[in-house]
C-alpha cells in the first residue's frame, strides 16, 4: 500500500473519530454549570486528555508519511479543494486558534453580559480573567513570530527551485528540507494547540476544543460537498 493511500485511509477514520469525539464534547458542555465540583472537573481533564491524545496520533502519522513522501503531504491529496485553498504548509494555520478565542469570547461575553454585570460567575470563554488575556496575547506574538519564520523558511526552499537543475544539484536534500518544513509547521500546530489549553480552565478548554473540532469538521464537510 503506497504511503498516500495508507493515509488518506487514516485521515478519513481521523475525521471521523473527531466526530464522534464533537458530539461527546458538546453533550459533556451542556451539562457544565459553575462551580464545578472535583469530579467534574476530573472528567472534563479526561475528556481534553482524549481528545489531544486524538491530535498527538494524527501528527505523529502526518510525521511518518512525511518522511516516506514529503511532496504528497505537502499538496494533500486527502484534503478537500476548500481545505488546501486555506491550508498554511499541509495544514490549518496555528493563529487561527487565537481567532476562535477571541470570537467565541466576544460571543460567551455578549450573551451573558447582564449577569458578568452583575458579578455572577459564568466560568466560560466570555469569563476570560485579564490574566487569561495578557497570556493569550503574549502566546499570540510568539505564534506569529514562529509562523513567519517557517514561512521565510518555506520561501527560502522554493525560490532555490533552480538549484534543482544544476550538475550538483542533490535533491535529495533539497527534499529532506522540506520534510523538516512540515514537521516544523506541524510542531508549532500541536504546540500551539496544547499551549492555549493549558492557560484555560477544563471548561474553557472544553469549549475551544469545541470550536476548533466544529471548524475542522464543517469545512471539511462542505469541502467534501463542493466536490460532489
Amino acid at each position: 500500500m503506497s504511503t498516500t493511500h495508507a493515509f488518506s485511509q487514516f485521515h478519513h477514520s481521523w475525521f471521523n473519530r473527531l466526530h464522534h469525539m464533537l458530539q461527546q464534547l458538546s453533550s459533556t458542555a451542556a451539562t457544565i454549570r459553575p462551580p464545578l465540583t472535583p469530579e467534574q472537573n476530573n472528567t472534563l481533564r479526561n475528556l481534553i486528555d482524549k481528545v489531544m491524545s486524538h491530535h498527538h496520533d494524527y501528527y505523529r502519522a502526518k510525521s511518518f508519511a512525511a518522511e516516506k513522501d514529503p511532496l504528497a503531504v505537502f499538496v494533500s491529496p486527502w484534503a478537500t479543494t476548500l481545505e488546501r485553498s486555506l491550508h498554511w504548509i499541509a495544514g490549518w494555520r496555528p493563529t487561527t486558534a487565537f481567532h476562535l478565542v477571541y470570537t467565541e469570547s466576544s460571543v460567551l461575553f455578549e450573551s451573558h453580559i447582564i449577569d458578568i454585570l452583575r458579578g455572577i460567575r459564568t466560568g466560560d470563554l466570555g469569563d476570560l480573567s485579564p490574566a487569561q488575556f495578557r497570556r493569550v496575547s503574549e502566546l499570540q506574538c510568539d505564534t506569529v513570530k514562529e509562523e513567519n519564520a517557517i514561512t521565510e523558511e518555506l520561501s527560502e526552499w522554493q525560490e532555490s527551485a533552480s538549484e534543482m537543475m544544476g550538475p550538483r544539484a542533490d535533491i535529495n536534500d533539497k527534499i529532506g528540507r522540506l520534510v523538516s518544513i512540515i514537521k516544523k509547521a506541524d510542531d508549532l500546530r500541536l504546540r500551539t494547540l496544547k499551549s492555549m489549553i493549558e492557560l484555560l480552565s477544563p471548561q474553557q478548554a472544553i469549549e475551544f476544543l469545541i470550536a476548533s473540532a466544529e471548524l475542522l469538521v464543517g469545512i471539511r464537510g462542505w469541502g467534501l460537498n463542493h466536490d460532489r
